[in-house]
């Protein structure tokens, strides 16, 4: 018999986005229960406030490994990184790896006690509606084999993903669990302040963006459907909070606006912290598994229009509390339901219906369903 607190490896490669979010939330929360909680992540694509967010919890242990997103034939040095750190650092109840490098990393195993493998993906590749034949067939391959021989515990974040690991990829459903994404309440109280700092008007009504300018988010669905829509709102500004690849694309696209000054572009403010300031968050992502930024407007009972993608339907009952749109470049349904959410009394009722489900996607509700799960495979081992 397993006894509590359990000792827990967190693995995880991109430190960006909802998965980084959420293995600060998961460690942090585990290691306040009393778990022994050792993390390693990547510094190749790690993000300084990820780093010392990671580095102030009250950890047993932080690793640096450095780990590549695409096949690699480092791969070899990472995995060996890691078995050592599992020799030297355990032993463990519980090895649990995040985003399919470090999920892959983490299964291939060594000889000896058996440790059960818990891997969350955080959005599987083949989700992406653009992914190639070939490249299909590659991810969807390698999630096959691995979920089914390779993994004890498969964690999806929504019912789409779910769904999609089940019909799509054939992993087994006694291995899949559904542990949907939770957040801390975000800051409130600073409305007027952060839309001073984001620089919109204070009587404004605010679309607002969070993500990283990336293919994946579409960031140029939601400036060209403000653009068709923001002559005929005159108090109607865009607040859009990220970075990325495609950020020099987007400046480019937003100076050739002739509303150019109604759309504001920054990273500079964190996205828990500007949902306060918008009135509207919306996600024209072209894939998703369950944003994390969808459960902070969640949380802050914002009114949402969604791309229909994974998790879209999880928080937003469409005409209820938001409008979830088809997904694909044709911004004019986009366009369409952000004019008909601007009209004042629509507007009133889907943000009664938002502040309804706010207590909905709670940290602590994520953390409980997350442990039970440790404990039913610490004992089954």
């Amino acid at each position: 018999m397993t006894e509590l607190p359990l000792r827990i490896l967190q693995v995880l490669e991109p430190s960006g986005g909802g998965s980084g979010r959420h293995f600060l939330d998961l460690c942090g929360a585990l290691a306040r229960r009393g778990h022994h909680v050792t993390a390693i992540y990547s510094p190749t694509r790690a993000e300084e406030r990820f780093v010392a967010e990671l580095r102030a919890l009250p950890l047993a242990a932080v690793h640096v490994v450095p780990m590549t997103r695409s096949p690699s034939p480092s791969d070899t040095r990472a995995w060996l990184a890691i078995q050592k750190i599992i020799r030297s650092d355990g032993p463990f109840d519980i090895i649990h790896g995040h985003s399919s490098k470090a999920g892959a990393l983490i299964r291939m195993r060594a000889p000896g006690r058996h440790i059960p493998r818990v891997y969350t993906p955080h959005a599987f590749r083949t989700m992406d509606p653009t992914l190639g034949a070939g490249g299909r067939q590659i991810f969807g391959g390698i999630e096959s084999l691995f979920g089914n021989y390779l993994t004890d515990a498969l964690i999806c974040v929504s019912r789409d993903e779910y769904q999609h690991a089940s019909e799509n990829l054939g992993i087994p459903e006694d291995i899949l669990h559904t542990v949907v994404n939770g957040v801390s309440a975000p800051p409130i109280g600073q409305r007027q302040e952060t839309r001073a700092s984001l620089g919109v008007r204070p009587d404004a009504f605010v679309f607002g963006f969070v993500g990283r300018l990336s293919e994946q988010k579409a960031p140029e669905r939601l400036v060209d459907a403000f653009m068709r829509i923001a002559a005929d709102l005159q108090k109607a500004e865009l607040a859009m909070i990220g970075f990325g690849p495609l950020e020099p694309e987007m400046r480019a696209m937003i100076g050739r606006s002739t509303m150019s000054e109604r759309i504001h572009l920054t990273a500079a403010i964190p996205g828990p912290e500007a949902m306060q300031a918008f009135d509207v968050l919306v996600m024209p992502s072209r894939y998703e598994a369950m944003s994390y930024v969808m459960l902070e407007a969640a949380s802050a009972g914002l009114p949402m229009i969604l791309a229909d993608v994974g998790g879209a339907t999880t928080v937003v009952e469409d005409n209820a509390n938001g409008f979830i749109v088809a997904n694909n470049d044709d911004v004019t349904e986009l366009a369409g339901r952000m004019r008909e959410i601007a009209g004042p009394q629509r507007y009133e009722a889907m943000r009664t219906a938002a502040l309804a489900r706010r207590d909905d996607y709670s940290l602590d509700k994520m953390v409980d369903a997350t442990e039970a799960l440790y404990c039913m495979l610490a004992q089954d081992a």
